[in-house]
């Protein structure tokens, strides 16, 4: 039967509270060294044996996402699994974001500036973040739509291109067999059937000079 969470921790604790191990329920340990840097464990029982998860850099604005791993982390024990052989086993499949990150290393001299660069991991580590982590195996279009929807209307061009970064990213994943069948940020024939045609932006234009006023005002933009 599953523990109900005991959520002892909050935001604030996570950055004030002092170095030692701090429990906040089911298993999820926030762990402070000496010199204050904070992470995130999950400890548990397997086969008699204590066993120890680390899930990541401990932050006040992630807490959340530390409880969610804990609570997908019991579930697979209470279904017969070990939640630490299946990272490793994801860990060595290929997450989105370890595609993503080889991806842009390969691509690093064909961008056209450092700024291009930049804009390829900005677009994907912030619309695409709750990608980063997931297996590509696993990815859907679901989970592309879910990651698009809420610009897709309000940001049209940068939707537009993490769309396309992503279905860069999951092909690159289907060439190093880490994923199988369709891309699922494929536009025609899949997308293209489930969200509507992006709005154009309407940039707008000055109003006419007078032409009566055009001597005058060349002769300012001469001064």
């Amino acid at each position: 039967m599953a523990r109900r969470a005991t959520n002892r921790l909050s935001a604030r604790t996570v950055v004030t509270v002092k170095p030692g191990k701090h429990a906040d329920g089911l298993g999820l340990y926030l762990i402070v060294a000496p010199e204050g840097a904070r992470k995130w464990v999950f400890r548990y029982t397997r086969n008699g044996r204590a066993r120890e998860m680390g899930l990541g850099q401990a932050r006040a604005d992630n807490l959340a996402e530390a409880r969610r791993k804990t609570i997908a982390a019991r579930q697979a024990i209470e279904a017969g699994q070990d939640p630490l052989d299946m990272k490793r086993r994801v860990s060595k499949a290929g997450t989105f974001g370890a595609v993503a990150e080889d991806l842009m290393a390969s691509l690093d001299g064909g961008f056209r500036n450092a700024k291009h660069k930049a804009q390829w991991r900005s677009t994907l580590t912030t619309y695409a973040a709750p990608l980063w982590e997931k297996p590509v195996s696993t990815i859907g279009v679901d989970d592309v739509l879910a990651v698009l929807k809420p610009i897709w209307q309000t940001k049209p061009e940068t939707a537009t291109r993490v769309r396309g970064r992503i279905e860069r990213v999951l092909d690159a994943a289907k060439a190093k067999k880490l994923r199988e069948g369709d891309n699922p940020a494929a536009w025609r024939g899949n997308l293209a059937a489930l969200l509507p045609k992006a709005a154009k932006l309407a940039r707008g234009h000055h109003a006419a000079m007078p032409y009566a006023e055009v001597p005058a005002f060349i002769a300012e933009l001469r001064q």
